[in-house]
C-alpha cells in the first residue's frame, strides 16, 4: 500500500523528489503519513479535496480485502501562524 500511495502521489506533484511516504501500525489499522513540499499540496488534495478522498477511497477498498484499516492522511510542515515576538 505504501509503494501504491507514493506512485500516485509521484504523478501528481511537481517535485517527486520532496515526497515522504511513512507508514505508522496499529493493532487494526496503518496510517500512511504524506508530506510533499508546500508548493504541491494543493495537487494532491485537489478541488474540494477530490484526489485526497479518491486516495484514501482506495485504502479502504485495499484494506478491506486484506482485513486492515488504512488511512492516509497530509502532513502539512508550514505553520499556520506567525508566533509574536
Amino acid at each position: 500500500m505504501l509503494e501504491l500511495v507514493r506512485k500516485i502521489i509521484e504523478y501528481l506533484v511537481d517535485n517527486p523528489d520532496k515526497i515522504e511516504v511513512k507508514e505508522v501500525d496499529g493493532d487494526m489499522s496503518t496510517i500512511i503519513q504524506v508530506k510533499v513540499a508546500p508548493s504541491d499540496i494543493g495537487k494532491v488534495i485537489g478541488k474540494q479535496g477530490r484526489i485526497i478522498e479518491a486516495i484514501r477511497t482506495l485504502g479502504k477498498a485495499i484494506g478491506g480485502k486484506s482485513k486492515r484499516n488504512y488511512m492516509i492522511e497530509m502532513i502539512e510542515d508550514t505553520p499556520r501562524y506567525k508566533e509574536s515576538q
